[in-house]
């Protein structure tokens, strides 16, 4: 079951954000301190120099000392926001720092964790998922009453491949073979390599057995058409067998190391006897 946690921490750049735009907002307050200091200075100059040399009554005298006081702290002002906003520029920078640094530690975590729970080969799920989403479906299964079904699948031949052709052109097989599962499953399936040229399939809400008799079928008939393999300059065109394996739950067990285990004996009397497919007892 898949969880969506909302996190409000670094990588969602709110933190950054409202930074930059407080630094905007003080650039432009800075450019109307300077504005407003500018004007006062012209205001005080003129003033200064009108009344220079004639007998400036006391009270316009204490409003020109007053106005250039004024000046003084506006300028003041200007040099003080001037500081916080290269402060700001700073903490912008730092902050981004940490976003970068924090997107790339989840990035860097959510693909460990990825190929923790997939083959490296062919990107399909690997047994520990696979494991994973059997038990959720099982829960899921009992509680609404459904039937699960559990299949277990093997290429014949594998290994002759690898011998006559080589370990290429044996891996391309696997990749073929598990995108051929991945476009034929529904979205609540799991398609999984269990080991070498074995494979497990996990058909939630499965129906009848004869409904999953047809699934088994149409899978059939989609691993069993011909590989056309490239690799390097040469094409190889090779015939896939597989045998499957099928258990259901809950006919043929309840908890999933039962039902894979009974799917694995399923899927080995189908081979002997050379069946395609075979239900568990």
């Amino acid at each position: 079951m898949n969880t969506n946690v909302k996190q409000d921490g670094p990588a969602n750049g709110k933190p950054a954000k409202a930074l930059v735009g407080a630094l905007k907002q003080n650039e432009q307050i800075k450019d109307l301190v300077e504005e407003v200091a500018e004007e006062l200075a012209t205001v005080n100059e003129v003033l200064t120099e009108e009344l220079s040399g004639a007998d400036t009554p006391p009270v316009v005298q204490d409003a020109i000392e007053k106005s250039v006081g004024a000046e003084i702290k506006v300028q003041e002002a200007t040099e003080q926001l001037a500081v916080v906003n290269e402060a700001l520029v700073d903490e912008v920078k730092a902050r981004h720092v940490l976003e970068f640094q924090y997107a790339a530690a989840t990035e860097q975590k959510d693909a460990a964790r990825h190929e923790s729970l997939h083959d490296p080969l062919t990107g399909l799920p690997n047994r520990a998922l696979f494991n994973d989403r059997l038990e959720q479906g099982l829960v899921l299964a009992e509680r609404h009453a459904w039937n699960l079904a559990v299949m277990f699948l093997e290429l014949h031949g594998f290994k002759e491949i690898n011998v006559k052709y080589g370990h290429d052109v044996g891996d391309k097989v696997l990749q073929t073979i598990a995108a051929r599962l991945l476009e034929n499953s529904r979205s609540d399936d799991t398609a999984s390599r269990h080991s070498g040229d074995e494979f497990l399939y996990l058909v939630m809400e499965s129906g009848s057995a004869q409904q999953v008799k047809l699934i088994v079928e149409k899978l059939i008939r989609v691993i069993e058409a011909t590989c056309e393999i490239s690799v390097g300059d040469r094409t190889v065109s090779l015939e896939i067998r597989v045998s499957i394996g099928i258990a259901m739950f809950p006919d043929h067990g309840a908890v999933a190391d039962n039902l894979i285990n009974a799917a694995g004996k399923a899927m080995y009397r189908a081979r002997k006897d050379n069946t395609g497919y075979s239900f568990a007892d």
